[in-house]
């Protein structure tokens, strides 16, 4: 009974080798979920993770059109406030046009009345050339009878008396030509090789009409590109100067992703790489696509209003970030339209390493941004001015003669 009872001593001594043998599987079993993972880790940076560079540190960026006045103003109409959707050409705000409209006639009148004074020169020139005209013909005459009388008087059939009278009546002829002929030099160099719409006192007077007309149109601010109103601060009534921001407009197809990339990624980055990018609004599901437009030529400590001073001997090493541009393209903007600012992680496909790491060519001589809402201001000037010389200038004349 005695030998056949196992003693607890018996039963520690058996379970040692157990538990042994399963720390030591652990063990094993540890290690190789340590190898596997090295090995993921491995594979995942052999096939995808030294192809891939990417960033949370990215935010949609675009252009915002500040709406500024180019002439002094007071406010009266705003048509639009933060949100509204405006298309390029639309009015925006609207200046008192009382000032701007006077002016304008006044330079109107001014253009008209030099016109016809213009017209005064070239008849001034037409008057002058009649008088030369007739004073060289009183000179021939002047000269035939003083000739004429130098022969009788060698015959004694006139008195040397009358032969002085005929002398000193061709002198004050020929004087009468030379003064007639000075004022038609003096008359002739104002109008020489001119028309009326070329003559400078014309020119003078179309360029202060051409200013006071724009100066009229500009009392009306008009949006120079479609989008979206932000940032609205002018108030009705008030007197707002040049240069004032009063709102922007902000056109959400003209927007790109802003990526600050460590320094460290950038080895391989090429221009025309493509894009994956997420955005924090929508989330993983949304995804856009995009190219990488441009490699920033300075970090953004290089460009801070207080940039780093590493030469003081206080000098910490830390990794820089240097921003990327990446175009985005337009195939899910619609549905799902981002704003600027938005946080964004953008990941970037390495594999193609044909591109520059800076661009190699010139800019095209086509500007990338502009607009034409402001182009038919000076064409309309240019005929308001063509329409007031053409009614003061020959035209006049012509309609002055049919009525007589």
């Amino acid at each position: 009974m005695a030998d056949s009872a196992a003693t607890p001593q018996d039963n520690a001594q058996e379970q040692k080798p157990q538990r042994s043998g399963k720390r030591k599987l652990f063990l094993l079993l540890l290690l190789l979920l340590v190898i596997l993972a090295g090995v993921g880790v491995y594979c995942y940076h052999l096939f995808y993770g030294r192809f891939h560079a990417s960033t949370d540190d990215a935010y949609v960026n675009g252009n915002l059109v500040q709406i500024t006045p180019q002439v002094t103003g007071t406010v009266t109409r705003i048509a639009v406030d933060d949100g509204d959707y405006v298309k390029q050409g639309q009015m925006l705000v609207e200046f008192d046009p009382s000032d701007t409209a006077v002016a304008q006639q006044s330079a109107e009148a001014n253009l008209a009345k030099t016109v016809r004074q213009v017209r005064g020169l070239y008849s001034n020139v037409d008057s002058y050339k009649a008088q030369v005209a007739a004073r060289r013909v009183e000179v021939d005459r002047a000269r035939a009878d003083y000739a004429r009388r130098q022969q009788l008087a060698k015959g004694g059939a006139i008195s040397k008396e009358e032969l002085a009278h005929a002398r000193d009546t061709l002198v004050a002829a020929q004087s009468s030509l030379t003064s007639a002929q000075q004022q038609l030099d003096t008359n002739q160099a104002l109008v020489d090789d001119t028309e009326i719409a070329s003559h400078p006192d014309v020119k003078a007077a179309a360029a202060q009409l051409r200013q006071a007309y724009l100066n009229h149109a500009r009392s009306t601010l008009v949006a120079p590109v479609s989008g979206y109103v932000a940032k609205r601060s002018v108030q009705v009534g008030s007197r707002v100067q040049p240069g004032a921001a009063l709102m922007a407009v902000v056109p959400l197809d003209q927007i790109w992703i802003d990526a600050n990339f460590k320094e460290t990624q950038l080895a391989e980055m090429r221009i025309g790489q493509p894009v994956e990018i997420h955005s924090d609004l929508y989330g993983d599901d949304v995804r856009y696509r995009g190219t990488v437009e441009s490699l920033g030529v300075g970090t953004g400590s290089a460009f801070s209003l207080l940039p780093a001073q590493n030469a003081t001997g206080n000098w910490i090493k830390i990794v820089q970030r240097l921003p990327v541009r990446i175009r985005l393209e337009g195939d899910n903007l619609d549905k799902h339209p981002l704003r600027i600012g938005l946080s964004t992680v953008v990941d970037v496909d390495l594999h193609d390493q044909d591109g520059a790491r800076l661009p190699t060519t010139t800019t095209p001589q086509q500007p990338r941004y502009s607009t034409d809402v402001y182009d038919h201001q000076l064409a309309d000037a240019d005929q308001l001015i063509q329409q007031i010389i053409h009614v003061n200038g020959p035209a006049a004349r012509a309609a002055g003669v049919a009525k007589r």
